[in-house]
């Protein structure tokens, strides 16, 4: 039995599409978008129109960018161009950027090597970041995708991708966070503040 009209049904359907949405939310979100005033309904449809027609990926770093050019980090002149951060996914670069500490480039992936989900290194951008590497410039690529098995594996796997070119290659540090207490940290985390403990 149909509880909503068919265009309503569907409205839920898309919006439970989306990640992390379940059913509830999603007819939420419908209900809310119907209850829209057509004006910002129609301004709300085509915001999603155009950002699906101009977003692209910048054709060095693939980081997203709307256009046919290089986006605005890589354009920056105030950026320091002999560092490429390795990141997974361009919500990754906002994290970075959030953080104020990073003045280098990015370079994002899309996605990390996981064959369980039938992801390879040639599913990847990995090709561009060697081809950025081998045109020289490059001092230094930080690995900064996640500290998980497929982000350790891929940062490994690009490691000794780029060892033949001579670049400095290194991992981004982990331990406890900030606000966190050592009872609550498991082995690896611990094991691995240590290693990465410096001098006060």
């Amino acid at each position: 039995m149909e509880y909503f009209p068919p265009a309503l049904e569907n409205l839920v359907e898309q919006f439970a599409r989306l990640p992390g949405i379940g059913s509830k939310t999603a007819q939420r979100l419908a209900f809310f978008v119907l209850n829209l005033p057509e004006e910002d309904a129609r301004t709300f449809a085509e915001a999603i129109l155009e950002a699906k027609q101009t977003v692209t990926c910048c054709p060095v770093c693939q980081n997203l960018t709307q256009g046919e050019g290089p986006c605005a980090i890589c354009r920056s002149v105030k950026r320091d161009q002999s560092t490429v951060c390795v990141v997974a996914d361009p919500k990754d670069v906002v994290a970075m950027e959030r953080a104020r500490e990073y003045n280098g480039l990015y370079h994002v992936l899309h996605g990390v090597i996981s064959p369980m989900n039938h992801v390879g290194p040639d599913d990847l951008h990995i090709s561009s970041l060697v081809g950025r590497v081998s045109g020289g410039g490059i001092q230094e690529v930080i690995m900064a995708t996640n500290p998980d098995t497929e982000g350790e594996a891929t940062a490994m796997y690009l490691s000794r991708l780029l060892k033949p070119f001579g670049v400095k290659t290194t991992r981004l540090a982990y331990g406890i966070p900030v606000g966190g207490h050592l009872e609550y940290a498991d082995d690896a985390t611990l094991m691995r503040a240590l290693e990465g403990r410096r001098e006060m």
